[in-house]
């Protein structure tokens, strides 16, 4: 079994991944500081595989630690790096902070991957790379523009450093940064899925603490935008059906058929407004929400979804799953947790 280092394997996206890993054969190992992920996801993808996952309880801006990870595992062939601070309003607020872990880690990272040889890397990119885009659907040659959170300049500048790196000459790392829509949804099993610490930065944790009584109501942030409804437009991709993205990235990158730098957008190639996001639930999972419209969100884009054509004719990736089969998923795993939690 080929093993694959995966960065912020504990979290939400990387659990998911790494369960697809060992599905498709490879043997992943888990690095991850725990700074945004819980013990139990560890536990939860177990449950699913049937076995114990090696993780390593380190950070990645340590050079020293990520060294010794290496020299441990000795046989890895390729990184999918996940280890990211990812709150758009704690960037703002704490955007050095964001700074030397999201752009300090890759660059530790590649300087590490390059002592031991190790040139295969998949990069978790994000489509606020393309800031608020003049036409949609964005394609991957859709001008990348001006950040508009330090979050956002993170993902950015993390592309510039892979693209850099890639035009040296000096350097056998071939990478693949995978540009994400809106992940949601988890694990059909329900023993994995998005564990927010804290007040949620997403939509659909609002919607099934909601649906659950944690929360008392959803504020749908502005219904003046020009969209059909008037609610913000996004592009919601189940979380499952990214993590596949991923081991297709891999796999590209493994057999040799990429270029030294290469973008993907990952999406449904549709867009949904956030009151059809809450309705899709609604009809998915029978409960009705709360919700109440409030004042626009400063720093929102007004709508933003996918062409995916490109990921589809040059990786063989397309997504399978329905908003209404990712809602599903995402109360599955919302009643699970409540579950487990009464059991404590």
């Amino acid at each position: 079994m080929q093993k694959i280092l995966v960065t912020g394997g504990a979290g939400y996206i990387g659990s998911h991944t790494v369960v697809e890993l060992l599905q498709a054969g490879y043997k992943p190992v888990i690095v991850d500081n725990f700074s945004n992920s819980e013990e139990r996801s560890l536990e939860g993808i177990k449950a699913i595989v049937g076995r114990d996952i090696t993780c390593h309880r380190i950070d990645c801006t340590d050079a020293a630690e990520l060294r010794q990870v290496f020299e441990q595992e000795q046989t890895i062939v390729g990184i999918i790096h996940f280890a990211a601070y990812k709150a758009v309003g704690e960037s703002v607020e704490k955007p050095l902070m964001y700074y030397h872990n999201n752009v300090g880690s890759l660059v530790t990272l590649l300087q590490v991957m390059q002592e031991f040889n190790v040139q295969k890397l998949v990069f978790s990119s994000s489509c606020t790379v393309y800031g608020i885009p003049e036409a949609l659907p964005v394609t991957e040659q859709t001008p990348v523009q001006k950040a508009n959170s330090p979050y956002g300049n993170t993902k950015k500048v993390c592309e510039e450093i892979l693209t850099d790196l890639a035009n040296s000459g000096n350097s056998n790392i071939k990478s693949i940064a995978l540009r994400y829509f809106n992940p949601i949804g988890a694990h059909p099993s329900a023993h994995i899925g998005e564990l927010p610490l804290g007040v949620p930065n997403n939509l659909v944790p609002f919607i099934t603490q909601t649906a659950a009584g944690i929360r008392e109501q959803i504020t749908v942030f502005g219904d003046d935008y020009d969209t059909p409804d008037g609610t913000c437009i996004r592009d919601y991709v189940h979380v499952v059906d990214l993590a596949k993205a991923h081991v297709v990235a891999i796999e590209r990158l493994l057999q040799n058929k990429a270029e030294a730098i290469e973008f993907f957008n990952v999406g449904t190639g549709q867009g949904n407004t956030v009151l059809e996001a809450i309705h899709a639930f609604e009809r998915a999972t029978g409960v009705k929400l709360n919700y109440k419209i409030g004042p626009r969100r400063v720093g929102d884009v007004p709508k933003i979804y996918a062409d995916v054509t490109k990921a589809t004719e040059e990786l063989g990736f397309k997504t399978t799953s329905t908003l209404e089969e990712a809602m599903k998923s995402a109360w599955d795993w919302q009643l699970h947790l409540q579950k487990s939690t009464a059991k404590l």
